[in-house]
């Protein structure tokens, strides 16, 4: 009945269009209520959640990111990417592509990716003869390369959640290779889909003109080796590494590139402030949810359910990943983080599953839900730039959605794939 209680509660607020912090909230206090216990229980199991050091980074990152698009470094960074990729088919999209994989290594943001690259490339596209719908999924689906790439924040919730005993830089090392088969496997799609539509492709601006994009862009893509190296080598922790990323954007902004305004400053401080809360919210209220699933056994529960299943690793993931692929079409990324890996992280484990492995697994799984309804985030954001309702969106995305199934195909059944590198750097 707890369990009736606690799930039951949450999912009618959110069907009823609750803030997703306080379904998490309200379905807490409702389940203590019932157990008898006390209702400070949930206050406290907040406030713990929240107050973790390594959720300083997110804040920051997201800070980091919102000064480099207001003060100038996307743009610079589509730009190189277009001299490199726009000869090749269906130009625009190549290019939108790259320097979404370009921009996913300062943001961190999916749905900042989705804002910034798609504010700059789908009016281009729209301009020259492209399909809004075509252009609206390409920015959508490479906007999830973000997720995978290091400094990525659903990383670092992700080892917070998993109780702060895997080495974020560890995580941010073995999405790299992931994050680069997602962008290969996205770009290989835009060509075919390109071409079957007859997109034109743009012409080759000259090796010179490349290397003076390239040196354009070089201080912005400095950001990258800066957060990366450091935190890999041990010289910063990923906390720290998002206040140097914050006094670096705003060192390259306001000295090199000039393109920082008061008001544009302004506006990213309120913008960061404004998300921190949000983020911190869902983080804590998750927190108290996910304590009570423990506290009423829900994951030895779940492993002893797929044992009776089958008791083949393979199986079971294929298993958990259907279930996250379904659970992520209706609910957030972060919150649902917090939610699953306590439930799923010793499934996997009790499977001879490494956690880091696992956290690919999971991260580019949800990913995934962020481009489904009626819970895509990143799906609404790129359909909002391009002016289309998501249904249209929806129609001509599965060519892209089969793209990134192949990839968490392979990092699923591949562990190589994503701990060969840590291993290499460790």
């Amino acid at each position: 009945m707890e369990l009736w209680i606690l799930f039951g509660t949450f999912v009618t607020l959110m069907l009823i269009g609750t803030p997703i912090a306080f379904c998490l909230g309200v379905a807490s206090f409702a389940t203590v209520a019932y157990m008898g216990l006390p209702p400070l229980v949930v206050f406290q199991r907040l406030n713990s959640g929240m107050s973790v050091f390594s959720l300083l980074a997110i804040p920051f990152f997201i800070y980091a990111g919102d000064l480099m698009v207001r003060g100038g470094i996307a743009s610079r960074i589509v730009a190189f990417a277009g001299s490199l990729v726009g000869h090749l088919r269906g130009g625009l999209g190549q290019v939108n592509i790259a320097a979404s994989t370009l921009f996913g290594g300062i943001s961190g943001s999916a749905v900042a990716e989705a804002a910034a690259v798609g504010g700059l490339m789908i009016p281009q596209m729209k301009a020259r003869g492209y399909g809004v719908d075509y252009a609206v999924n390409v920015t959508s689906m490479a906007a999830l390369i973000a997720l995978l790439l290091p400094p990525s924040h659903n990383m670092i919730i992700y080892s917070i959640s998993a109780g702060g005993k895997i080495s974020i830089a560890d995580l941010f090392t073995a999405g790299i290779i992931p994050g680069l088969m997602l962008a290969g496997a996205l770009m290989i799609t835009a060509y075919f889909v390109a071409r079957s539509r007859g997109y034109p492709t743009e012409a080759f601006p000259g090796f010179q003109a490349v290397a003076h994009l390239a040196a354009v862009a070089v201080p912005g893509l400095l950001l990258i080796g800066i957060i990366f190296g450091g935190v890999r080598s041990g010289i910063f922790t990923a906390t720290e590494s998002s206040c140097i990323a914050v006094l670096y954007a705003l060192l390259v902004t306001v000295f090199v590139y000039r393109q920082m305004t008061w008001e544009a400053f302004i506006d990213a401080t309120m913008g960061a402030v404004r998300t921190t809360a949000m983020v911190l919210l869902i983080i804590g209220t998750a927190a108290a949810f996910s304590w009570l699933m423990a506290y009423m056994r829900v994951p030895a529960s779940l492993v002893a359910a797929m044992n009776a299943v089958s008791e083949n690793p393979y199986v079971i993931l294929i298993l958990m990943n259907l279930l996250l692929l379904g659970l992520g079409t209706f609910m957030d990324m972060g919150p649902l983080i917090i939610i699953a890996t306590p439930i799923f992280l010793p499934v996997a484990q009790a499977y001879g599953v490494d956690p880091v492995h696992f956290g690919v697994i999971m991260i580019l799984n949800l990913g995934i839900g962020l481009n489904t309804p009626p819970v895509g985030a990143v799906q609404f954001v790129a359909c909002a730039v391009g002016k289309i309702s998501v249904w249209r969106a929806m129609r001509s995305i599965w060519p892209f959605y089969g793209a990134g199934l192949i990839v968490l195909a392979l990092v699923t059944y591949v562990p190589a794939l994503s701990l060969w590198l840590p291993s290499v750097f460790r």
